[in-house]
């Protein structure tokens, strides 16, 4: 009875790595050259600019959250928001998100009531 089991428990064993060794090989493989190549002729087109932002209470709740939302968005990669100077600095890569996508984004923060982007300041 004990033989059995074991044989049982083996053959189990075996059946499952051998399916799953079966499932993985004929999943699609990526070409790493591929990747490199595209990751090479895909430009970074890297812009910074500056946002005058009204309807901003305090700095926790408006400025933080907006700084948040702005860092997470794709395509951007620094984000800072001012709460005293009402005001915010973006860098980002023109290729994937643009400047009014970015306003888009402060604006519809909260439904879309409370922010309001007065001012897009543009660095050279």
């Amino acid at each position: 009875m004990m033989k059995n089991l074991k044989f049982v428990i083996v053959f189990l064993t075996l059946v499952v790595f051998i399916y799953s060794c079966e499932k993985k090989t004929g999943e699609k493989t990526i070409d790493v050259n591929k990747i490199e190549k595209n990751e090479i002729s895909n430009d970074i087109d890297m812009r910074k600019i500056g946002l005058n932002i009204e309807g901003m209470t305090c700095e926790i709740g408006c400025a933080r959250t907006i700084q948040s939302k702005l860092s997470k968005t794709d395509g951007v990669k620094f984000a800072e928001v001012n709460f005293e100077k009402k005001n915010g600095v973006v860098e980002f890569d023109a290729n994937k998100i643009s400047e009014s996508q970015i306003v888009k984004v402060v604006e519809q923060i909260a439904g879309g009531d409370l922010y309001k982007v007065s001012e897009i300041i543009k660095s050279e």
